[in-house]
Protein backbone atom coordinates (compact mmCIF):
# COMPACT_ATOMS: atom_id res chain seq x y z
CA UNK A 1 0.00 0.00 0.00
CA UNK A 2 1.04 3.51 -0.99
CA UNK A 3 0.76 6.81 0.68
CA UNK A 4 -0.08 9.04 -1.83
CA UNK A 5 -1.33 11.94 0.39
CA UNK A 6 0.30 13.60 3.48
CA UNK A 7 -1.79 15.21 6.04
CA UNK A 8 -5.40 15.11 5.41
CA UNK A 9 -7.99 15.80 2.44
CA UNK A 10 -7.13 15.75 -1.31
CA UNK A 11 -4.91 18.73 -1.78
CA UNK A 12 -2.12 17.42 -3.30
CA UNK A 13 -0.28 17.58 -6.72
CA UNK A 14 -0.37 13.76 -7.11
CA UNK A 15 -1.69 12.75 -10.49
CA UNK A 16 -3.41 9.82 -11.26
CA UNK A 17 -3.82 7.22 -14.30
CA UNK A 18 -7.64 8.45 -14.77
CA UNK A 19 -7.98 12.06 -14.82
CA UNK A 20 -11.79 13.69 -15.21
CA UNK A 21 -13.26 17.02 -14.42
CA UNK A 22 -15.83 17.09 -12.06
CA UNK A 23 -18.40 17.47 -14.84
CA UNK A 24 -17.58 14.40 -16.72
CA UNK A 25 -17.06 12.35 -13.25
CA UNK A 26 -20.37 13.58 -12.54
CA UNK A 27 -21.84 12.03 -16.39
CA UNK A 28 -20.75 8.44 -15.23
CA UNK A 29 -21.27 7.65 -11.92
CA UNK A 30 -24.52 7.76 -9.96
CA UNK A 31 -25.15 10.84 -7.31
CA UNK A 32 -24.06 8.63 -4.59
CA UNK A 33 -21.18 7.20 -6.38
CA UNK A 34 -20.24 10.90 -7.56
CA UNK A 35 -20.60 12.01 -3.45
CA UNK A 36 -18.38 9.19 -2.15
CA UNK A 37 -15.77 8.69 -4.55
CA UNK A 38 -15.52 12.31 -5.55
CA UNK A 39 -16.50 14.36 -2.96
CA UNK A 40 -15.23 11.75 -0.04
CA UNK A 41 -19.21 11.01 1.16
CA UNK A 42 -19.99 7.79 3.50
CA UNK A 43 -23.10 5.62 2.19
CA UNK A 44 -25.46 4.80 5.40
CA UNK A 45 -24.01 1.48 7.04
CA UNK A 46 -26.03 -1.67 5.66
CA UNK A 47 -27.43 -0.44 2.59
CA UNK A 48 -25.04 -2.24 0.21
CA UNK A 49 -25.90 -4.79 -1.62
CA UNK A 50 -22.22 -5.83 -1.86
CA UNK A 51 -21.76 -6.12 1.75
CA UNK A 52 -23.68 -10.06 1.40
CA UNK A 53 -21.57 -10.81 -1.64
CA UNK A 54 -19.90 -14.31 -1.23
CA UNK A 55 -19.03 -15.32 -5.18
CA UNK A 56 -15.46 -15.59 -5.76
CA UNK A 57 -14.34 -12.59 -7.79
CA UNK A 58 -12.57 -9.07 -7.61
CA UNK A 59 -13.98 -6.38 -6.26
CA UNK A 60 -13.19 -2.98 -8.94
CA UNK A 61 -13.65 0.88 -8.46
CA UNK A 62 -16.80 2.03 -9.83
CA UNK A 63 -14.71 4.75 -11.27
CA UNK A 64 -12.18 3.58 -12.79
CA UNK A 65 -12.40 -0.32 -12.99
CA UNK A 66 -8.87 -0.91 -10.97
CA UNK A 67 -9.00 -4.32 -9.31
CA UNK A 68 -8.60 -3.38 -5.88
CA UNK A 69 -9.79 -6.43 -3.53
CA UNK A 70 -9.75 -10.01 -4.20
CA UNK A 71 -12.88 -11.49 -3.10
CA UNK A 72 -11.20 -14.08 -0.60
CA UNK A 73 -10.12 -11.47 1.75
CA UNK A 74 -13.17 -9.88 1.82
CA UNK A 75 -15.47 -11.05 5.84
CA UNK A 76 -18.05 -9.89 7.50
CA UNK A 77 -16.91 -7.23 9.86
CA UNK A 78 -20.85 -6.43 11.37
CA UNK A 79 -20.14 -2.70 10.70
CA UNK A 80 -22.90 -2.98 7.62
CA UNK A 81 -19.67 -2.13 5.11
CA UNK A 82 -17.81 -4.53 2.46
CA UNK A 83 -15.15 -5.34 4.76
CA UNK A 84 -11.39 -6.87 3.52
CA UNK A 85 -8.65 -7.71 5.12
CA UNK A 86 -5.66 -6.85 2.12
CA UNK A 87 -6.20 -4.88 -1.25
CA UNK A 88 -4.70 -6.30 -4.09
CA UNK A 89 -1.19 -5.04 -4.65
CA UNK A 90 -0.81 -1.21 -5.88
CA UNK A 91 -4.50 -0.67 -5.95
CA UNK A 92 -5.03 1.40 -3.09
CA UNK A 93 -3.58 4.40 -1.18
CA UNK A 94 -4.21 5.72 2.06
CA UNK A 95 -3.84 9.38 3.59
CA UNK A 96 -4.70 10.82 7.03
CA UNK A 97 -8.01 11.61 7.68
CA UNK A 98 -8.54 14.52 10.61
CA UNK A 99 -12.26 14.91 10.12
CA UNK A 100 -14.63 14.39 12.72
CA UNK A 101 -12.66 15.34 15.43
CA UNK A 102 -10.35 12.06 14.86
CA UNK A 103 -7.55 11.09 12.78
CA UNK A 104 -8.45 7.89 10.39
CA UNK A 105 -6.58 6.13 7.65
CA UNK A 106 -8.59 7.08 4.06
CA UNK A 107 -8.23 4.58 2.16
CA UNK A 108 -8.31 5.91 -2.32
CA UNK A 109 -7.89 3.98 -5.67
CA UNK A 110 -4.74 4.74 -6.99
CA UNK A 111 -5.97 4.22 -10.13
CA UNK A 112 -8.65 7.69 -10.08
CA UNK A 113 -7.69 8.95 -6.40
CA UNK A 114 -11.27 7.98 -5.96
CA UNK A 115 -12.34 7.98 -1.79
CA UNK A 116 -13.39 4.37 -0.87
CA UNK A 117 -13.74 4.32 2.64
CA UNK A 118 -11.16 3.58 5.23
CA UNK A 119 -8.45 1.20 7.39
CA UNK A 120 -8.39 0.39 10.59
CA UNK A 121 -6.14 -2.40 12.86
CA UNK A 122 -8.70 -4.38 14.08
CA UNK A 123 -9.45 -6.64 11.27
CA UNK A 124 -8.69 -10.69 11.03
CA UNK A 125 -5.83 -12.01 10.15
CA UNK A 126 -3.60 -12.69 8.63
CA UNK A 127 -3.21 -8.68 7.96
CA UNK A 128 -5.11 -7.42 11.48
CA UNK A 129 -6.54 -4.81 9.33
CA UNK A 130 -9.95 -4.03 8.38
CA UNK A 131 -10.32 -1.94 5.49
CA UNK A 132 -13.98 -1.10 5.26
CA UNK A 133 -15.13 0.44 1.84
CA UNK A 134 -18.19 1.83 0.89
CA UNK A 135 -20.30 -0.51 -1.21
CA UNK A 136 -21.04 2.31 -4.22
CA UNK A 137 -17.64 2.75 -4.64
CA UNK A 138 -17.51 -0.51 -5.65
CA UNK A 139 -18.70 -2.77 -8.58
CA UNK A 140 -17.78 -6.74 -8.14
CA UNK A 141 -16.61 -9.06 -11.27
CA UNK A 142 -17.65 -12.46 -10.50
CA UNK A 143 -15.16 -14.72 -11.86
Amino acid sequence: MKRLFGGGGHDTHETFPVQKTDEEWGKMLTPAQFQVLRKHGTERAGTSPLNAEKRAGTFVCAGCDRALFDAATKFESGTGWPSFWQPLEGSVATTEDRSFFMTRVEVHCSGCGGHLGHVFPDGPRPTGQRYCMNGVSLAFKPE
